[in-house]
């Protein structure tokens, strides 16, 4: 395969056929570098060699009532993890100057539950508010399923983005959880969608689906139209259901985040959870297909330093994309 040629042709508007994805999936690794190089040339002509910059707060630990495999926070999970209700507005704001002084372009505010309170939106929408006012930072939440009223209302206070992952295709979703089904993701993004934030949604790689369920997946993203696709990989708990299983290795992961990027070349895709363990020593070789990664900690597993990963952005000749407030300070 002309991985190079493909790209262009992705570039020019073709959309990969399925025996193309799979191909890219179990594609030599003696070809792995000239896929990464046919990704790049996707990625390179949309987004150059930014890097966006994300940070996590976990507003709300554990006490959720939903089944999920992978979820340290699940109901049916015994990983012994930190819990605690929702945050306060003025933890908030530290966590954003924290991403701010780290130079994150986009704050993430989550949150563990089925889907929020009233009270939880008033406190997450008073705080984006002044968020907005004192960093300018691009701000996305991640509260479960959203009613129509907390859409609006997330919205008029300035939420840019919202998360509600996929996860997994369609017919792997039941192997996943039972407590909601994924019709229940679809209209979460198409309701935030409705009220004018932009959707953010992706996928676990590495819970026991096919290869052709991931390709479901990516296809899935696109025609959702997300505009930033978090690509996360699973790092096994113990005490949920997916203890133990580990299927991926780097080079796979790196596969994986080039179908995403060949399939849904215009949009963001960011290197999520499970970065560390899974692409370990190939991390850098992973923003050659993606233009996006977390900075930091996720909800109950550790990241690695952020200067790290300052120095590896600095390291591959990239650029951290920063907002404007922050372009004002660090020219400085």
């Amino acid at each position: 395969m002309n991985w190079l040629q493909l790209a262009q042709e992705v570039v020019d508007g073709k959309i990969i056929s399925d025996q193309e994805a799979l191909s890219i999936l179990t594609c030599d690794d003696d070809d792995l570098l000239a896929l990464l190089h046919g990704a790049f040339h996707i990625r390179k002509h949309y987004y150059g060699k930014k890097v966006k910059l994300n940070m996590i707060i976990n507003a709300k630990s554990g006490y959720c009532p939903e089944d999920c495999g992978y979820c340290s926070q699940s109901s049916i999970s015994t990983a012994p993890i930190e819990k605690y209700p929702f945050i306060s507005k003025e933890e908030i704001l530290a966590g954003a100057k924290t991403a701010f002084d780290n130079k994150v372009g986009t704050y993430c505010i989550v949150a563990s539950g089925r889907g929020p309170t009233r009270k939880d939106v008033k406190v997450v929408s008073e705080a984006v508010e002044e968020i907005k006012e004192k960093y300018g930072l691009k701000v996305c939440t991640c509260l479960g399923l959203l009613k129509e009223e907390y859409a609006s209302q997330l919205k008029e206070a300035g939420v840019d983005r919202y998360n509600h992952n996929v996860n997994t295709s369609e017919r792997h979703h039941s192997y996943i959880t039972t407590s909601h089904t994924y019709e229940d993701r679809l209209n979460t993004i198409e309701t935030v969608k409705k009220h004018g934030i932009s959707p953010c949604s992706g996928a676990i790689i590495g819970m026991k689906e096919t290869k052709e369920d991931v390709i479901d997946i990516a296809r899935a993203l696109h025609k959702l139209d997300a505009d930033s696709i978090p690509v996360n990989f699973l790092h096994a708990i113990d005490g949920t259901k997916l203890e133990g299983v580990h299927e991926l290795n780097p080079r796979y992961c790196l596969k994986a985040l080039a179908l995403f990027r060949y399939i849904n070349p215009t949009k963001e895709i960011r290197i999520s959870g499970g970065r560390e363990v899974n692409l370990k020593s190939l991390q850098p070789l992973g923003l050659y297909a993606a233009n996006s990664i977390f900075l930091g900690n996720y909800l109950t597993t550790e990241g690695q330093e952020a200067n790290q990963d300052h120095k590896l952005i600095e390291d591959l000749g990239f650029e951290i994309e920063l907002v404007e407030k922050q372009e004002k300070e660090f020219s400085c």
